[in-house]
């Protein structure tokens, strides 16, 4: 989560992922109403928004790291701050930046498609999920909207750690990458490296861990966080080959 502790040390973070093998890094937003998240990951967001974290300045923050990060980042926000914006600015600002793409959670599917030609036009992918509720027919539009990846939700709810993670997402994964040849990313509930090894061997193509590394995040002493973050980076790495 940007701005949790502060927007400084997610620059150290940023950098010490890419460091330690990270793909792509989903960079949250923090906003009052983060529908999608669970306890820690809303604990986080508001931890920054007393820090006076906003859209403007974790894009400042991130325009910073320019000719430092060849790793995507992929900025994670909801519908309304898009849409307080603009979604025309917000990509432009976001695409200045150096961001590669937006996950958006409560945009609705037909906004999405409306959307996402725009974005593209800015160089941004905006990449769409897929609950494991979500019927066959939708999941196909979905898919073949979707830019970049798809990110299918492996559980019902909201984000956090599971002890473990239920067999239909084998399906469900099966399931997506029928419906388009993009890559499928796992996310929700991922929670460490034998899960990571996991949906990697269901056939997901990337596999997303939030709410962990942002619990060792705030865990983590003064000073110390981007190393520990570095370090859990490393252990899901390995996992994932």
């Amino acid at each position: 989560m940007a701005g949790d502790p502060d927007l400084s040390t997610t620059a150290e973070v940023l950098l010490s992922l890419q460091a330690n093998g990270a793909d792509i890094v989903e960079l949250g937003i923090p906003y009052t109403d983060p529908l999608a998240d669970g306890p820690v990951i809303q604990a986080a967001a508001y931890r920054a928004l007393e820090q006076k974290t906003t859209p403007a300045k974790v894009i400042e923050m991130l325009a910073g790291l320019k000719g430092q990060l060849s790793m995507p980042v992929i900025l994670f926000t909801y519908t309304n701050p898009l849409l307080n914006r603009g979604p025309e600015r917000f990509f432009a600002e976001a695409a200045a930046a150096g961001a590669a793409g937006l996950v958006v959670p409560d945009l609705p599917l037909e906004e999405a498609e409306r959307l996402s030609p725009l974005a593209a036009t800015f160089g941004l992918d905006l990449v769409l999920l897929v609950a494991p509720t979500t019927p066959q027919n939708r999941m196909q539009r979905i898919a073949e909207s979707s830019r970049g990846f798809t990110y299918l939700v492996s559980v019902t709810g909201v984000t956090g750690e599971r002890v473990k993670l239920q067999d239909r997402v084998a399906s469900l994964v099966s399931d997506l990458k029928a419906c388009n040849s993009g890559p499928v990313a796992v996310g929700f509930g991922i929670s460490g490296p034998e899960q990571v090894l996991q949906v990697k061997q269901w056939g997901a193509d990337g596999a997303i861990v939030g709410s962990a590394l942002v619990k060792r995040i705030a865990a983590a002493a003064p000073g110390k966080v981007a190393l520990e973050a570095g370090e859990f980076c490393r252990q899901l790495r390995d996992a994932a080959g």
